[in-house]
């Protein structure tokens, strides 16, 4: 078979996919160019409709556009930011991370999000190598930023508590209450984002042009290959990849301007930030922000109090939820989709869901570099093991090792073109080389099929893959089987050195039953996997390293 052939093959089953969906092939033409024309469009639609609503407190759309113009102001006249400029986001899940972001944006601006949980050696390596001049951070984290300050070319620091766009009798409660326990931060050395506001709102911004070629946002990730880095993610790109979103979760009977989605993930992760500030916003979503998801019991009891319509999470994160004896308490009759992305789903937790909540969980597929998202499933459910169809717009080719097309259910490496692709790392001209091709190929290092329905499966992560005795072992298929073991919370697995096979593979398992062992895991294993696919060692543990969006760091287990 001819590349070309092999490549329409994949391609074919793909955009059969979409007509049977109901999904155009394409993007079609529009008007919106940059993200501030999306925020526009919402605001004249909804405006006076909730937007976002976090720890009690809620900015309708027009407050958001108010709030937001006040903020740009200030940063245009009260700073000496301009155009082009990046402004980080150091805080968690609260409402003024949408006003603090598209305050930014009308600035001409551009964000850098950043864990507010980094270090102090953290942050002056992202402010430095992103030349980051100003930076709103959650008061808790003040110091750290503050540390580096001197150290980095910020110019411009302003804090936030987390109570600062409530009411203000709610504000001065809340102040009291915080003293008294103890947990009041200081705001020395910043100016707090209260007075910016406040200063911003005594003048209009000045309108700034956006082409949509102006970076909107440079999102660092472990990306492909090696060390952090930040994906260069254009305004084009964001608007590009929240209107192909859109397109595939409104042919799922999302409606505009009346669902509620609950979004636990952090916001400077690029999975939520999509999610909540760029497509939430051009569907006139209202979204329940989380600031603290490990909080399980208050979160449970938030979900009780506040009927949701829409749920995004992830494996760890549902198995969690799960577990809490009041789970069982909510009302999920509204719950009409559940997407699980940013990390393989276990089988056994999408039972779970389902059999709990009525809604099947649906998986996408994405990651930094494309802004972030590759492809969702088009209806609840889909295909048990799949992560969906290709977004409109974008092309799939799962390659050899010589970047050849192979065809339908062959495996090979993911790579992805279309317009939500990243136009490349920041100051990493060699690793962006390594990574998107010269015709606009971007290569993710995940081992990937497309079955003859256009549905996409990601088996692993190419550096992940445990090759024993010359067979290739995917640990996401280990892990799926023995996460369907009643005793087993959540587990991972490795490739360890080994003098027989070049490689072993070796499972972390974390239990609720001490009296679970080794061999009852080898036995349970036996029945559903080949031989060469059997964990060598089985390790018990209380706990596995995850990172600040749940993934379980299988590098960090390997490392140790």
């Amino acid at each position: 078979m001819s590349e070309i052939d092999t490549k329409m093959e994949v391609m074919e089953a793909v955009r059969n996919s979409w007509d049977h969906y109901g999904i155009p092939h394409d993007l079609p033409p529009s008007e919106m160019h940059n993200l501030l024309d999306i925020l526009a469009e919402t605001v004249r639609n909804y405006g006076s409709q909730p937007a976002v609503t976090s720890l009690g407190g809620t900015l309708t759309y027009a407050e958001l556009d108010r709030q937001s113009s006040a903020f740009a102001s200030y940063l245009q006249q009260h700073t000496g930011l301009k155009h082009g400029d990046r402004i980080a986001i150091q805080m968690p899940s609260l409402i003024q991370y949408l006003v603090v972001t598209y305050g930014a944006f009308k600035a001409g601006m551009v964000i850098v999000n950043v864990n507010p949980m980094y270090t102090a050696t953290e942050l002056e390596y992202q402010f430095n190598h992103a030349d980051v001049k100003a930076v709103v951070v959650f008061d808790k984290f003040l110091d750290h930023t503050l540390a580096v300050k001197d150290k980095t070319p910020l110019q411009t620091v302003i804090s936030t508590s987390p109570f600062d766009l409530h009411s203000p009798l709610k504000r001065v409660v809340m102040s009291v209450l915080m003293k008294l326990l103890g947990k009041a931060s200081s705001s020395a050395g910043s100016i707090s984002l209260l007075e910016a506001l406040k200063k911003g709102s005594e003048q209009p911004h000045q309108e700034v042009a956006l082409d949509g070629d102006d970076l909107a946002v440079l999102q660092y990730t472990g990306g492909t290959t090696g060390v952090s880095k930040p994906a260069m993610l254009s305004h084009s790109n964001m608007v590009s990849v929240t209107r192909q979103s859109a397109m595939v979760l409104e042919s799922c009977s999302i409606d505009r301007g009346v669902e509620r989605f609950v979004s636990p993930l952090p916001l400077y992760h690029i999975y939520a930030f999509a999610v909540v500030i760029t497509v939430g916003v051009h569907l006139g979503v209202h979204s329940q922000l989380i600031p603290d998801p490990r909080n399980i019991k208050a979160f449970v009891k938030l979900l009780r109090q506040w009927p949701a319509s829409v749920f995004i999470g992830l494996n760890t994160l549902f198995v969690a939820l799960m577990k809490d004896p009041d789970f069982g308490r909510i009302d999920f009759s509204t719950l009409k989709f559940t997407i699980s992305g940013g990390s393989a789903l276990a089988t056994g937790t999408s039972n779970d869901w389902f059999d709990k909540t009525g809604c099947q969980i649906s998986e996408a597929y994405g990651l930094t570099e494309a802004s972030p998202v590759v492809s969702l499933t088009p209806s609840p459910g889909g295909k048990q093991g799949a992560v969906g169809i290709a977004l409109p717009g974008t092309e799939i080719r799962i390659a050899d090792d010589d970047g050849n097309p192979l065809a339908v259910n062959e495996h090979g490496e993911l790579w992805v073109r279309g317009p939500q692709v990243m136009q490349g790392y920041l100051h990493f001209p060699e690793e962006t080389a390594k990574t998107v091709t010269a015709d606009g190929w971007l290569k993710t290092g995940d081992i990937a099929s497309v079955d003859e329905d256009g549905f996409l499966r990601i088996h692993d992560r190419m550096k992940d893959m445990i090759i024993v005795s010359g067979f290739n072992v995917y640990p996401n298929e280990i892990e799926g089987v023995v996460s369907r073991h009643p005793d087993v919370t959540y587990c991972a697995a490795v490739g360890v050195p080994d003098e027989h096979s070049g490689e072993a593979v070796k499972l972390y398992v974390v239990s609720a039953n001490p009296g679970l062992t080794e061999k009852d895991i080898r036995d349970f294993c036996a029945e559903q996997l080949a031989r060469y696919k059997l964990p060598k060692y089985v390790e018990f543990r209380d706990e596995l390293p995850l990172s600040n969006v749940g993934k379980v760091l299988r590098r960090e287990l390997r490392d140790n």
